[in-house]
């Protein structure tokens, strides 16, 4: 909004009765020095945004008490933004003191275990899945639905379009084949660790 004069007191007007896009002309015109002043008075730049998005929540909700100063609202917006940091900061300082006053944190167990058993777990599946995607498509689609899904033999049949005996010995071999598979990467694991 730089270059544009708006009429301040005419928008405040507007604002007061309850005008959104006033208020947002009030906002783009001001932001950057309520924003200056915040981070002047705060440590970061994440709190001054904080404190300032809190002075124009304040401005619009309590609109009717914005003062119009020589022509502008900016002195009202100054003195919301050094009240609003001293609320923070006190919160904050509050905060603090309550941490302080916990008492100190119990020993935590050790959950190596678990993880390692997790990661251990993890590892066995990454196995599997890498042994299923290697299989023929026929092995992949008769281990997922007997195996993995569970559905029995004559359900398998059926989706399938072949008989249930077919089913059967595709299984047997399907299952012969993905035992061999996460043999050989067991083996190609141990080998390469024992490197």
């Amino acid at each position: 909004m730089r270059g544009i004069r708006i009429d301040e007191p005419d928008v405040l007007e507007r604002v007061n009765a309850g005008d959104p896009d006033a208020f947002g002309a009030l906002f783009d015109l001001h932001h950057d020095r309520v924003f200056r002043q915040a981070i002047r008075l705060t440590a970061s730049i994440h709190d001054a945004e904080d404190v300032t998005a809190v002075v124009f929540l304040e401005a619009w909700r309590r609109r009717d008490a914005m003062r119009v100063v020589n022509g502008s609202v900016i002195g009202w917006l100054l003195v919301m933004t050094n009240f609003v940091f001293r609320n923070y900061a006190r919160s904050s300082r509050r905060y603090r003191d309550g941490l302080r006053q916990l008492p100190p944190p119990e020993h935590a167990p050790d959950h190596s275990d678990a993880v390692d058993d997790r990661i251990d777990r993890d590892a066995r599946r990454a196995a599997l899945r890498t042994a299923l995607a290697t299989l023929p498509r026929r092995d992949q689609d008769i281990l997922t639905l007997c195996v993995l899904e569970e559905l029995s033999t004559a359900e398998a049949a059926d989706a399938l379009g072949v008989a249930p005996g077919t089913v059967k010995s595709r299984l047997s071999r399907a299952k012969s084949r993905l035992a061999a598979l996460l043999d050989d990467q067991a083996a190609l694991q141990t080998n390469g660790g024992a490197r």
